[in-house]
């Protein structure tokens, strides 16, 4: 679906953010943009319009899209003195793509409301690769109407676009993905470690369980990551972290027990100890390894 130009702000220009921006910028819309550090040449030189704070981003665009990295950051860009929310007028629409606590997003979605606005969570999964390929899975939490509204612009930075219920519902979604993800990829560490242990080629023993019924996307991009020695980040464990303590926190107030996620939490926390905490995700393995004694 192509989109009318719209005028879209953007905060948040970090790994996934920066990508993210230049397809809005791209399909032609109008791009107020504003960050911590500095704003990436490659926005500046298409044609984003650089503002001084977030409040001014929310008087200048229609439809503003948060990214940054947790809780507290979101309630700062919407609700300081120079916030979101004060730059904000009747029928505009703020969409969170950051990955934070459901319950927090539901009191700042309802304190958006007040104001005449829409409030959507729309968190991404893809990590940096699929911000840049523009095939990030994005799940929604919000009014039908809003999301309908915003849809032609998430289809500018994703493919797999659900609306997943109401405000909040987004973010429980993505908690659940952070849970899987993780899971996986100790899964596929152990695997990998037991069989290099073993005396077995590690690259050759993912080729052949690609075949298979173990295929995953965690195997095919983070096995190779742990083969290759490559864990520059496309997410980092220290916002991994994050997420499964959301998962975990969660569980507690619902009462339900998560050990797989338990046990997940531990591994990251010793990687964090290992001062991996800004590596890859799939540098959880070093965590495995450690143990071991024996590299993949």
């Amino acid at each position: 679906m192509t989109a009318p130009r719209l005028q879209v702000g953007f905060i948040g220009l970090g790994i996934m953010g920066a990508p993210m921006a230049g397809h809005l910028l791209n399909a032609g819309h109008a791009l107020f943009v504003h960050t911590r550090g500095k704003v990436p040449a490659s926005l500046t030189g298409t044609g984003a319009v650089v503002c001084a704070s977030a409040r001014e981003v929310a008087a200048r665009a229609d439809i503003v899209f948060i990214m940054v990295p947790d809780t507290p950051d979101v309630e700062a860009v919407l609700f300081t003195e120079y916030g979101v929310a004060s730059g904000l007028s009747q029928g505009k629409t703020v969409v969170d793509c950051s990955s934070i606590d459901p319950i927090a997003t539901r009191e700042f979605a309802g304190r958006i409301e007040a104001l005449g606005c829409d409030y959507l969570d729309a968190p991404v999964s893809g990590g940096e690769v699929g911000a840049k390929a523009a095939s990030l899975t994005i799940m929604v939490g919000g009014t039908p109407a809003g999301f309908e509204r915003v849809r032609p612009l998430l289809e500018q930075m994703g493919k797999n676009i659900t609306r997943v219920g109401g405000a909040g519902d987004g973010q429980v979604c993505k908690v659940a993905n952070q849970i899987i993800v993780a899971l996986n990829i100790a899964a596929v560490g152990e695997a990998l470690l037991f069989a290099s242990k073993a005396g077995a080629d590690p690259a050759r023993v993912r080729q052949a369980l690609m075949g298979g019924f173990a295929a995953s996307r965690v195997l095919e991009v983070h096995g190779e990551r742990m083969i290759k020695r490559t864990f520059e980040p496309g997410f980092r464990i220290a916002l991994h972290q994050k997420d499964l303590n959301l998962a975990l926190q969660g569980a507690r107030a619902l009462g339900v027990a998560l050990p797989q996620t338990a046990g997940v939490a531990q591994l990251m926390q010793s990687c964090a100890a290992l001062g991996l905490g800004q590596a890859d995700h799939s540098a959880l393995v070093r965590a495995l390894e450690t143990m071991a004694q024996h590299s993949v």
